[in-house]
């Protein structure tokens, strides 16, 4: 089971309130393990996650130190002077996952390698959208000490935790392409100049390099997505979502307003929930999108996609005074 905050928790896989008794969710854990058997005609994957929820709470004593926040990473965003800088285009590194965010995308240790130019605050306006809407959950009147505490997020329902999830993606996205060096550069939560039911729409990065431009969505469904057809399917989407179809949408207002042409367009997702290193659409007008595990991002940035042609160093640099002045960030 996933430790992403999207994912759905141990009671939600069994079916049950957090407050139920222990021996209610016994009975629930029972009756789905019939009900999920693959010798019955259940779903494979429906019974692995049915087995992994009651390893997490299926004792009193486990369930306590999971109800407390236990064995959870850090959630809180980096500190406020790491935003100021990006603020300011230097580089701005967060944690991948629920990791340490002083530890950079990458999981290693901070460097003194010039980074990549790095401008806006990745994931800081899904970071507000959760804390508004767990305060709302939680009731007014009623003092968050900590709204990132793990015990907190853990009960909040899943669809403040998405928001959590998204601001935690984006961030590790941009800490990876930070480390990806001066060559780079990366803007975050850019305006296409559209809007979504009255709200601006953004893409989450935009990225200049070496191998092209490229426009990028980094999402965490809680879950396993995969494409059929020319879209992401998968238990964790919203019903009726396309987010390839809407990134291309959002590219292509961005790339007309800018007077540019995007090399690419990504969709970064967390390693476990692709079952392949790479998906990419093989037909139609989205052909060429590709959706990649995280850790494999930084390769395709230098690599490009398929046999799109590579800018070069010179043409990057011209580039960038362009989308500079041009870009406007949320």
């Amino acid at each position: 089971m996933s430790d992403s905050p999207a994912s759905a928790t141990p009671y939600e896989v069994l079916g049950v309130p957090p407050t139920v008794s222990h021996e209610e969710l016994r009975r629930a854990y029972r009756r789905l393990l019939r009900e999920t058997h693959p010798d019955t005609g259940g779903s494979a994957s429906r019974f692995v996650a049915v087995q992994h929820a009651w390893e997490r709470v299926g004792t009193p004593e486990d369930r306590a130190a999971y109800d407390r926040g236990h064995g959870a990473r850090t959630m809180a965003p980096e500190g406020s002077a790491a935003h100021a800088a990006g603020a300011s285009g230097s580089s701005s590194t967060a944690g991948e996952g629920f990791g340490s965010p002083s530890r950079g995308g990458s999981g290693r240790a901070a460097s003194s390698t010039v980074r990549a130019r790095s401008y806006g605050h990745p994931g800081g306006q899904e970071r507000e959208r959760y804390l508004t809407l767990l305060r709302e959950w939680v009731g007014r009147g009623v003092t968050v000490s900590d709204p990132y505490d793990p015990a907190l997020v853990r009960s909040a329902p899943r669809e403040i935790r998405g928001w959590l999830a998204k601001a935690i993606a984006e961030e590790s996205t941009a800490g990876l392409v930070g480390a990806l060096g001066i060559g780079y550069t990366i803007w975050n939560n850019v305006l296409t100049g559209r809007t979504l039911g009255g709200v601006p729409e953004t893409i989450d990065h935009v990225v200049l390099g070496p191998a092209g431009l490229f426009a990028i969505q980094s999402e965490d469904w809680g879950g396993e997505v995969r494409l059929r057809k020319d879209d992401l399917v998968g238990d964790g989407l919203p019903p009726g979502a396309e987010p390839l179809h809407e990134l291309a949408k959002g590219a292509r207002a961005l790339a007309r307003s800018l007077g540019v042409t995007f090399t690419g367009l990504v969709v970064v997702v967390p390693d476990d929930a692709l079952a392949e290193p790479v998906s990419v659409v093989g037909r139609g007008r989205l052909a060429g999108t590709v959706v990649v595990r995280r850790s494999l991002l930084p390769q395709l940035l230098r690599t490009g996609v398929g046999s799109a042609d590579r800018t070069s160093i010179d043409r990057a640099f011209e580039l960038r005074p362009r989308l500079q002045r041009g870009i406007r960030l949320a």
